[in-house]
């Protein structure tokens, strides 16, 4: 299964001047925090996330919110996803991929699911 979603980078960024950290930590870990170095990274990780909860059909809510998706980057700086296992397994979903992308005020994020 495949989802989509684009996200606004000014929203994103007028979110963190409002909320500080507090806005990242609605949709963020820790680690993923820690990645964040510029506003088109949040708001691609927001729309990675949502993309992700598409992907297996729920949208962000009671099977599948922000906290059970993770983003992380390879060696190289790539994004990788992975859902907590509770929904790897309720959904059956063997691997994960993503693809993220921002320009002109707007990211935008592709994830695709293998099933088992």
């Amino acid at each position: 299964m495949t989802g989509i979603d684009i996200a606004s980078i000014n929203r994103i960024k007028k979110m963190y001047e409002k909320f500080g950290r507090r806005a990242y930590e609605k949709f963020l870990n820790e680690e993923e925090i820690a990645l964040i170095k510029r506003p088109e990274t949040a708001a691609g990780f927001w729309a990675a996330k949502e993309a992700a909860s598409k992907a297996i059909g729920t949208g962000i809510g009671a099977d599948c919110s922000f906290h059970d998706i993770k983003i992380s980057k390879t060696e190289k700086g790539a994004p990788k996803i992975k859902y907590k296992k509770k929904v790897r397994k309720k959904f059956n979903i063997k691997e994960s991929h993503v693809s993220i992308t921002h320009d002109e005020g707007f990211a935008i994020a592709v994830v695709h699911n293998i099933l088992k």
